[in-house]
């Protein structure tokens, strides 16, 4: 089976072409980070507009390169949701137009998802069950997997998710848009001189909260002389204390489970201090770390259209009734 997979969540178009036994054919993706830099953030309606300018010719160029016909793609998928409401509906409404035009079937994807299965695109893949911890900009959350839609949520963000909390405090010390990777870089500068607090890991449980972390870093910011290197330290502290959270809850799932794989996905996993530090927790307890490569850390095409591959193996398609889900829990999956 070939499926054609589109994302069109937030403020990337991907799309790509996967095949159930050759694996990625192709993908491609547009970024309109430049479109929004100068409004510090994402504007909703020019991210759909933008989404509408490019979606369709880069479905054609795909098509045109691999030169392959509309018969040769035997369904299509697409993001439903979570992201946001304009963006979702120009993928959805592209993808179910071309599935009922080709008369192929079409299969809707939850976001999260498709980042939680994008390490299985790579050579090196992790093999079921796997604890999965997913951070992006919207969410923080530790899943157990034991197959293909099996998932059980062990724990969420109950306020700001890890990215969102980068970006957050990215925008406090002026660094601009998109906050996430700028603060990254500048905290390769900073020196560790700073001990930030390692939210809720002193109690039971898996979930994640990284609001008060954010208003520590603001504080201390505020209290300092305001300096480059100041704001250096300071990104190098905040950056430290969410890689060490990260890194302890995860070591908490994998001991309350029993599961020795851990997959680390999602666009806050391309972070390097991040990674680094949770492959050195997954050496501690000798288990079996994987990452997707960085441009699948991402928003992309290749991880809808493989887990719309899987889902339509399955058997599942959509009716004729378009629905997106801006807010979809992933818990709804289970």
């Amino acid at each position: 089976m070939q499926v054609l997979g589109i994302e069109t969540s937030c403020d990337e178009t991907g799309v790509a072409i996967y095949h159930s036994t050759q694996g990625l054919i192709s993908h491609h993706l547009y970024s309109q980070v430049d479109l929004h830099a100068e409004y510090g953030g994402v504007v909703p309606e020019l991210a759909s507009r933008d989404h509408i300018r490019k979606l369709v010719p880069l479905i054609k160029q795909i098509l045109h390169e691999r030169e392959l016909p509309n018969s040769d793609i035997d369904g299509v998928a697409y993001t439903a949701g979570p992201g946001l409401m304009g963006a979702l509906l120009v993928g959805a409404a592209t993808a179910r137009s071309l599935a009922w035009a080709w008369q192929i079937p079409a299969i809707a994807v939850h976001h999260m998802e498709g980042h939680l299965l994008a390490p299985m695109l790579e050579a090196n893949s992790p093999e079921f069950p796997f604890v999965a911890l997913l951070i992006s900009g919207g969410h923080t959350l530790l899943v157990s997997v034991e197959a293909f839609g099996r998932y059980r949520l062990l724990g969420e963000s109950l306020d700001d998710a890890a990215g969102e909390a980068f970006d957050k405090t990215a925008k406090m010390l002026g660094l601009g848009y998109p906050g996430g990777p700028k603060l990254a870089e500048l905290a390769e500068l900073g020196r560790p001189i700073y001990k930030f607090p390692r939210p809720m890991t002193d109690r039971p449980g898996l979930d994640f909260s990284f609001s008060g972390l954010k208003t520590f870093a603001l504080n201390t910011y505020n209290e300092s002389t305001k300096t480059v290197q100041d704001k250096a330290d300071i990104a190098e502290a905040f950056q430290r204390a969410v890689a060490e959270t990260l890194s302890i809850k995860c070591r908490r799932a994998l001991r309350q489970t029993g599961i020795s794989s851990l997959v680390v996905a999602g666009g806050v996993s391309a972070n390097r201090r991040i990674r680094s530090c949770l492959s050195e927790m997954a050496q501690q307890e000798s288990c079996d770390i994987f990452f997707p490569r960085p441009e699948f850390c991402t928003d992309n095409g290749a991880m809808i259209a493989y887990a719309g591959c899987q889902r339509l193996l399955k058997g599942e398609h959509e009716g004729l009734e378009i629905v997106v889900r801006p807010r979809w829990p992933i818990s709804q999956l289970l």
